[in-house]
């Protein structure tokens, strides 16, 4: 096997072992849905998180209401330039929980790996609470919403 297939496979596993309890059905191609969300934070790509989300789209960061896509588009670029510069997030499913065949809801706990740290530290530990529908054949963001675990 070539390096680069040897490096596919690698990535492909690391990233199945985020589907937590979910690795298949369609509970996992829900959770699909915040695991783009994540990686698109690790690029720090502000387009790529945006575009998951539907056009009125919001979430919540720290204490900034974002209501719409575009509006998370703006925010996250301007947050990757700055503090959020070269952080990762870290969000493992704990609940999915299907509302009808095109909505669902999941609850998440992570947060936001600050530059050079390996993981988050315990007071920055967050629930999400993501609300999904399934547009189009795909899983797309409605809603994330998160809060402190250790308030």
């Amino acid at each position: 096997m070539s390096s680069n297939a040897e490096a596919l496979v690698e990535g492909a596993k690391k990233w199945a072992s985020h589907y937590g309890p979910y690795p298949n059905g369609v509970e996992g191609a829900v959770v699909t849905a915040q695991l783009r969300v994540r990686a698109g934070w690790d690029a720090n790509d502000a387009d790529a998180i945006a575009d998951l989300f539907v056009d009125n789209g919001s979430m919540l960061v720290g204490d900034a209401q974002l209501s719409s896509r575009e509006e998370i588009r703006a925010y996250l670029a301007d947050a990757f330039a700055g503090g959020f510069q070269g952080t990762r997030l870290t969000d493992e499913p704990k609940e999915v929980r299907l509302l009808t065949d095109s909505v669902a809801i999941a609850v998440t706990e992570g947060g936001v790996v600050k530059k050079g740290q390996d993981g988050i530290e315990p007071e920055e530990l967050a629930r999400s609470l993501w609300v999904l529908v399934k547009k189009d054949g795909d899983w797309r963001v409605v809603s994330r919403q998160t809060s402190p675990v250790n308030s």
